[in-house]
């Protein structure tokens, strides 16, 4: 379990700067719903990572950071429902 958690903080560390790159590259979007799955993906692997290890303001930064991409990814779901 301890291998699975490591990975899952290394992988969302990973995810979440590969985000950052591609928006501040001009390749993803900050409104596109990619961009906040990766975000939620990474928030994740690192909120798990650091609950697991007792590193709580970490863990909770994350698990805000998740939770500001779902509601971000709700939001995007609305408007294209919403779109003509």
């Amino acid at each position: 379990m301890t291998l699975f958690v490591g990975l899952a903080g290394w992988a969302g560390a990973i995810v979440i700067l590969a985000s950052y790159l591609l928006l501040s590259a001009r390749r993803l979007n900050g409104n596109s719903a990619t961009y906040h799955v990766m975000n939620l993906l990474g928030a994740a692997g690192i909120a798990a990572n650091s609950g697991w290890n007792g590193a709580l303001p970490s863990a909770v930064l994350n698990v805000i950071w998740a939770g500001i991409a779902v509601y971000a990814l709700i939001a995007h779901r609305s408007a294209q429902i919403g779109a003509p």
